[in-house]
């Protein structure tokens, strides 16, 4: 159940570029500072449904704290910070290789070799969803834009497999919520000039990415990568890309291109392999 859970949450980052749509208007920190406030609500409402104390103390040890508050609020910010110094499409496709390296920090001695053959392929069907027919541009004045998405690609796959071993309660997640949401709101008013005078549509497209791909989805990767099959979702992660373009090209707002449908199709393919032990197969095929 806890896999599905997390297939769910991959599922919800596949709807992100969509709903992104409907707040292009809201500055990006004052967006991610609302957005997880309403992430922190989601535990609040469910302990009201389950009858439970409203707040009780979170579980956090100071490690747990280090790694979500970095996890959460440190990807997004290097993340937004990355676009300020390089392009989108590069910045996109370096902070998409976070699927390789967790693919790697969760496979064993006995099932490397599978999760990198398997790593790059998915790897490489981002690739095909990014670059689409553009060229990357490796010119030094974006350097600190690459950097940056490096780090983001680090944070993130870093904070998902440090969840692997984590034992704190999933319902923490409301708690660094909280602390995300109070970061980026002070980021606002560092970096940013805010907009509240937001149209019906705008507070939509806020609840929705709260309660969804920033917010909701972080409890159930929580719970996925805690008691789930770690090696599935790591390899099913490169999807998410592939996704967003098909959910897009669907409703109408991108160009469909044979380009997901090979992206699929390296993914899956990268998926199957992450998850079985080729050399071992190897192995024993040599033994015979």
């Amino acid at each position: 159940m806890s896999t599905y859970l997390g297939i769910v949450a991959l599922l919800l980052w596949g709807l992100l570029a969509l709903l992104g749509t409907l707040t292009l208007a809201i500055p990006a920190f004052q967006l991610l500072s609302m957005c997880f406030l309403i992430s922190a609500f989601i535990m609040i409402l469910k302990r009201a449904l389950q009858n439970k104390p409203l707040f009780t103390r979170p579980s956090l040890t100071k490690k747990q704290w280090i790694f979500g508050i970095t996890g959460l609020f440190g990807f997004h910010f290097c993340y937004f910070m990355a676009l300020k110094f390089a392009s989108a499409i590069e910045v996109s496709l370096i902070v998409y290789s976070w699927p390789l390296l967790l693919t790697l920090f969760v496979s064993t001695r006995n099932t490397r070799i599978s999760a990198l053959i398997g790593g790059l392929l998915g790897f490489l069907g981002i690739a095909f969803i990014v670059l689409k027919d553009s060229q990357i541009s490796l010119e030094q004045e974006y350097v600190w834009g690459f950097l940056l998405a490096i780090i983001c690609s680090c944070i993130w796959s870093s904070y998902s497999w440090f969840l692997t071993g984590s034992k704190n309660d999933v319902e923490d997640v409301g708690w660094l919520s909280l602390a995300v949401s109070i970061l980026a709101f002070i980021a606002h008013l560092q970096f940013e000039t805010g907009n509240w005078e937001l149209t019906w549509q705008q507070w939509g497209g806020v609840i929705l990415l709260g309660l969804g791909p920033v917010g909701g989805a972080f409890y159930l990767w929580d719970m996925g990568l805690k008691y789930g099959n770690k090696t599935l979702l790591a390899s099913l992660s490169f999807s998410t890309p592939v996704l967003s373009s098909f959910i897009l090209s669907a409703a109408g707002l991108n160009m469909w291109s044979y380009n997901i449908v090979i992206a699929m199709t390296l993914i899956a393919v990268g998926a199957i392999i992450a998850n079985k032990n080729v050399f071992g197969f190897l192995q024993v095929k040599q033994a015979e």
